[in-house]
């Protein structure tokens, strides 16, 4: 499951950005973390679900990683219950369904392995199985699972605990009885499907509705929104295991992490003498227990502890451990506001590479695009900008109305408001150029396309 907007996680993950998609812990992505996780298991094949928006994040990253499976499109978000539905009904004859989400840390991937191969006997057997982290503290921000009797390497279900108090917390640890609810699940497809009808029937209904008239889109298979639109908004949790008599936990410790929030990265990263994580070019002098991440700029920290401290290119966030949660009050502000800085980062990638809007003011804009050996962007119009292209590096195939023709490294071209347009890079190594937009509209929503080999329309 690749869906979320990890709004807790800003200025680094954005709506259109968001953190599965970031290397935030690591050299790779939480997506391809995720997937490579699955090397040390047996799987058959591989089903990732994320929202319309993120497609193409989902389909490079696989790339990257030398990775393939299918990519089911939600056109809407619904929770997991549905969008695990979607899977299931996808999905041909009765397999193990292994439910993971893309936003995970898993530190022993051995021992996350090993729990996985415990729970399959009781999969096989009918049993909806969850994994119960071993808390590590009496964490207050996760949902805890009580078990019951012991069953084959797991126990019943006796209870779903919502989110404790730090008194109630200490005492769930305390007890041993208690795990924190991972939102991991293995399962068999007709066994989650009979337990969703069984309970939230409206939820099965419409979903499978939804995959039956489902269309095949280049690598995707895009859900029907018109169907699925009207699904409940429900979690799994809440539809189906707190409902099921055939729930199941089988204990985990595996160094997990949900990576909600930037307290819960400094937690699992590696630290200094002092207790800093720090990432990028970062300064510190007499600083504490702290988070100090920096994107694209020299960040110089002196005399503070117990802080948050993240830059990126448009962006520069300050907070207390003790309240980054609140981050999410600064997106609402954005949001509020008007304002992009909610949803998109300076740097935004595309199927065909990326821009960094490097400069704007009044009726104007600067970008650097890139673009990829091979790629092209859509034939297009804009009714209220003109741009000039420079090309800095590469070799760029411009079609400008109705001529075509190569530009190479210093050379320019210019198009007018109203002209059809569009910029291919022909070549082996990546296209760079500086695009400057002038005009009295510069949003990215000014594009007709009238072609495009991703299927943007």
């Amino acid at each position: 499951m690749a869906g979320g907007s990890g709004t807790r996680l800003w200025p680094l993950s954005r709506a259109a950005h968001p953190k599965q998609f970031l290397r935030l812990y690591g050299e790779n992505t939480m997506l391809q973390d995720t997937v490579n996780r699955l090397d040390a298991l047996n799987i058959e094949s591989m089903v990732t679900i994320c929202s319309e928006e993120c497609r193409f994040f989902v389909a490079e990253q696989l790339r990257e990683i030398g990775k393939a499976g299918n990519i089911i499109l939600e056109p809407v978000g619904r929770n997991t219950a549905p969008a695990i539905a979607l899977a299931a009904f996808a999905e041909e004859g009765d397999p193990l369904m292994l439910v993971l989400a893309a936003d995970h840390v898993i530190q022993d991937e051995s021992k996350f392995a090993e729990s996985i191969q415990n729970a399959i006997s009781l999969a096989q057997a009918g049993k909806l199985v969850t994994f119960g982290i071993t808390p590590r503290e009496a964490h207050k921000g996760y949902g805890y699972i009580k078990r019951g009797s012991a069953l084959d390497n797991g126990f019943v279900v006796e209870e779903f605990a919502e989110k404790p108090s730090v008194e109630l917390a200490e005492e769930y640890v305390s007890s041993g009885e208690h795990y924190w609810n991972s939102g991991m699940f293995l399962m068999k497809v007709s066994r989650y499907l009979q337990e969703l009808k069984k309970f939230r029937p409206e939820i099965h209904e419409t979903c499978e509705r939804a995959v039956a008239a489902a269309a095949v889109d280049l690598d995707f298979l895009r859900i029907s929104k018109d169907i699925f639109e009207k699904c409940p908004s429900d979690s799994i949790d809440y539809a189906v295991m707190e409902n099921t008599k055939d729930a199941v936990v089988v204990p985990m410790d595996a160094g997990w992490s949900d990576i909600g929030s930037w307290s819960s990265l400094w937690e699992v990263s590696d630290k200094d003498d002092k207790g800093n994580a720090t990432q990028g070019d970062v300064l510190m002098h007499d600083v504490s227990n702290s988070y100090v991440r920096s994107e694209s700029r020299l960040v110089a920290a002196i005399g503070v502890e117990d802080l948050v401290i993240v830059s990126t290119k448009d962006a520069v966030m300050v907070a207390h451990k003790d309240r980054v949660q609140d981050i999410k009050l600064i997106v609402q502000d954005l949001k509020n506001d008007a304002r992009s800085e909610w949803e998109l980062p300076r740097e935004v990638r595309r199927p065909w590479g990326y821009y960094d809007s490097i400069d704007n003011g009044s009726r104007y804009q600067a970008k650097r695009i890139t673009v990829k050996p091979g790629a092209k962007l859509s034939v297009q119009m804009h009714h209220h900008r003109a741009e000039h292209w420079i090309v800095v590096s590469g070799t760029a195939k411009v079609t400008n109305g109705d001529e075509t023709f190569l530009l190479s490294e210093n050379q320019s071209t210019y198009i007018p408001i109203g002209g059809v347009h569009a910029l291919e890079n022909p070549g082996k190594v990546n296209l760079e150029i500086i695009e400057v937009q002038t005009g009295s509209y510069l949003g990215e929503d000014d594009i007709v396309r009238f072609e495009d080999k991703y299927g943007r329309y």
